[in-house]
């Protein structure tokens, strides 16, 4: 059944939030990543997260993230999507970098929302619809309110999922509640994934559609059997 929902959803099934490994130089260690994607991709990851949180998106220099980002599209070569993290909290900045991950082939981009601005829900609106806008590829929508200060309400995910290349959101709210109206609302396309390990039983389990998972840099195999 597997082959019918991706016909169906963009994205779905186990994604990891790839650590970035680096040397003891502290430059990328390009032959680390490219046997630790090797790996995942033999464990049954389904998408491959370059530059989240856990790759420690928020301090790689623009560089450091074309390295990361290149490497990981040649290595996957097509078998997996390729998600590339690119918020900030400046619209321009994650306009620019989006675009930029675009050149460098990934299939998707995930966009935190703008931490510490705190933005009201049509800001968030405007900030997430104009990213979309400028680019070619698909756009997952990520509300981790523990790190940003704010929330992504369920309406406003409901009213974004309206726009054709936003395509999915990675929930890390915790809020069940909320969650829960997302999946029943969005459009059959739309992905609801995970956020956060503790949770991605309970929302799966619910009808959502996968994880973008920090433990599955250590138990892919787990996470993707799971």
């Amino acid at each position: 059944g597997g082959r019918i929902i991706m016909a169906v959803k963009k994205f779905c099934g186990t994604g990891v939030a790839l650590v970035t490994p680096f040397t003891l130089e502290e430059t990328i260690d390009l032959k680390a990543l490219e046997s630790l994607v090797e790996w995942h991709l033999e464990s049954g990851t389904e998408m491959i997260v370059p530059a989240g949180t856990t790759g420690e998106a928020a301090t790689l220099s623009r560089s450091e993230f074309a390295d990361l980002v290149g490497a990981v599209v040649q290595i996957v070569d097509g078998q997996v999507p390729v998600i590339a993290g690119t918020g900030t909290n400046n619209t321009r900045k994650v306009i620019e970098m989006s675009q930029f991950a675009e050149s460098l082939g990934v299939d998707g981009v995930l966009v935190v929302s703008p931490y510490y601005n705190k933005p009201t829900q049509e800001g968030l609106y405007q900030h997430y619809k104009a990213v979309a806008k400028s680019i070619n590829i698909p756009v997952v929508l990520y509300n981790v309110p523990g790190r940003t200060g704010g929330n992504i309400a369920a309406d406003t995910t409901l009213r974004l999922a309206e726009i054709p290349n936003i395509v999915a959101v990675k929930e890390a709210s915790g809020n069940f509640s909320q969650i829960m109206r997302i999946i029943q609302n969005c459009p059959n396309d739309f992905s609801v994934l995970s956020g956060d390990d503790t949770d991605a039983f309970q929302i799966v389990a619910l009808g959502g559609d996968g994880v973008i998972s920090v433990a599955a840099n250590e138990v892919p195999g787990e996470f993707a059997e799971m």
